[in-house]
């Protein structure tokens, strides 16, 4: 048992320094920059939180649904709407950008009030994000005069929403993955503002929190609570969801769309008992 404990340990620290890089590409593809997540002036498309998070109520873990079918009388009603929707959801499917794609997010961004007027809506809205989801395109932070342009995310990077967590890393493919975050999500649905903390990191499906160097958990913000984190933590701003694709603004103003996987990636991820509960 000492043996393995050893090895497991001597393993696990050197792939976590290996995939340090990586994971820090996720996050910055992903657009989680806890640095300036919760800035309290607004400046450019950098996220401002004015309000309180509130923590999900605990529920027991079942599979995510993978999707929620309804969908709110003013996005039904804008046909601009559903037409940038069709334009998101064909690029999120390919990972390639087109001409087309920045202005229909723009669209979906600009007219957000509208769409999600109410709580209501806004409550739909992340209904629909609950799910397994690739990462596909990414945009840097805003520049001056310049329109940001999407470009195809080159590793295999993933995203998972469920009741109570979020979770994202980095693998060969969704039933390989390599290395995994984890931990509560805090929605204010007034703002469609997701904060997130990390509790657990996954190497290969195995919790590998303890073995975490303690250098790099502390950068990471590892097991922090949320008042712990304060403004430092990271967030996204919910642009839209679709049946297909989510789109999500980070901390530094940069917007990700990703794809809805039809498996649940968490088995993959975290191992068959982060979906059974035990």
């Amino acid at each position: 048992a000492s043996s393995t404990s050893t090895t497991l340990t001597s393993f696990a620290t050197c792939s976590i320094q290996t995939m340090r890089l990586s994971i820090l590409c996720v996050l910055l593809s992903g657009l989680i920059l806890p640095t300036d997540a919760f800035s309290p002036q607004s400046s450019g498309g950098s996220i401002v939180c004015t309000g309180t998070f509130q923590r999900q109520q605990r529920r027991p873990r079942t599979p995510i649904p993978l999707y929620s079918q309804q969908t709110t009388t003013a996005i039904d009603q804008d046909e601009a709407c559903t037409k940038a929707f069709q334009i998101i959801d064909r690029c999120a499917a390919s990972g390639e950008s087109s001409d087309e794609l920045y202005n229909s997010v723009r669209y979906i961004d600009k007219n957000a009030f509208k769409l999600y007027a109410d709580e209501g809506a806004k409550q739909q809205l992340w209904n629909r994000c609950h799910g397994s989801w690739k990462l596909q395109l990414a945009t840097g932070p805003p520049k001056p005069r310049e329109d940001p342009t999407f470009k195809s995310v080159p590793i295999f990077a993933y995203a998972m929403i469920d009741e109570q967590h979020f979770g994202n890393g980095v693998g060969f493919n969704r039933d390989n993955i390599i290395l995994s975050l984890l931990g509560d999500h805090y929605f204010n649905a007034k703002r469609r503002q997701m904060g997130i903390g990390i509790s657990d990191m996954f190497l290969f499906s195995n919790k590998i929190t303890q073995f975490v160097p303690t250098f790099m958990a502390d950068g990471m913000g590892l097991g922090r609570t949320q008042e712990e984190l304060g403004k430092r933590m990271p967030a996204f701003t919910m642009i839209g969801a679709s049946t297909k694709s989510m789109i999500a603004r980070g901390g530094s103003g940069g917007i990700a769309i990703w794809t809805r996987l039809e498996k649940d990636i968490r088995p993959a991820a975290y191992g068959m008992e982060k979906v059974n509960g035990d």
